[in-house]
């Protein structure tokens, strides 16, 4: 007798537990559903907001976010997005990244047709705070030196900072931050110069 009501107990467990993990399971696909397009209108209001602040007022009657083109650079997939005005490409958005001191240090940047620099943004980096975050708009102007900038000017052997004879100041205790930006942005204009058919086709 006890045999059997200790059967019909172990039974109704694992019968128990799966129903507790069904009405969960329900209940985050309830709550997924009810949530995705606000985090998904979320994030696509954040995008274009960065892609703005790289870009002059003016310079795009697009929705940019809509006109995209996907790259391949060093086994990796970029999103271009394009610019227009009046249906012509006037920019092209898209983020490089490179290693930094503390690890990979991602950047906006805005380039025209004539391959300048319109803008540049630190999207995210693990620099030292107080040293190498200077990066960041928020905390210091550094990084404004780019705009207008192209791979002729100040020309390629000077596409480096102070310290290793190029034009680009460098942060005092954390020279490595600097030299990883400035990196990352010439290759963002190099990948800009090769792939520049690609863009505006």
């Amino acid at each position: 007798m006890k045999l059997d009501i200790l059967r019909e107990k172990l039974a109704y467990q694992p019968l128990l537990l799966g129903a507790v993990a069904l009405l969960a399971s329900a209940a985050l696909a309830a709550v997924s559903a009810a949530t995705g397009p606000a985090i998904a209108a979320a994030e696509a209001k954040d995008l274009r907001d960065s892609l703005a602040e790289v870009l002059p007022r003016g310079l795009a009657d697009n929705d940019f976010l809509k006109d995209t083109v996907d790259l391949e650079k060093d086994g990796k997939t970029i999103t271009v997005y394009r610019a227009r005005h009046g249906g012509e490409v006037r920019a092209a958005l898209f983020k490089v990244a490179e290693r930094g001191y503390a690890g990979e240090i991602q950047i906006l940047m805005a380039v025209d047709m004539d391959g300048r620099t319109l803008g540049v943004r630190v999207l995210k980096h693990s620099e030292t705070p107080g040293l190498g975050d200077k990066i960041e708009l928020r905390k210091d102007d550094w990084v404004l030196a780019f705009d207008g900038k192209s791979l002729a000017d100040p020309g390629p052997e000077k596409w480096a900072v102070k310290k290793d004879n190029g034009v680009f100041d460098q942060f005092a205790g954390a020279t490595i931050t600097p030299r990883a930006v400035v990196k990352a942005v010439k290759g963002g204009l190099d990948f800009f110069a090769a792939r520049k058919q690609e863009i505006t086709g």
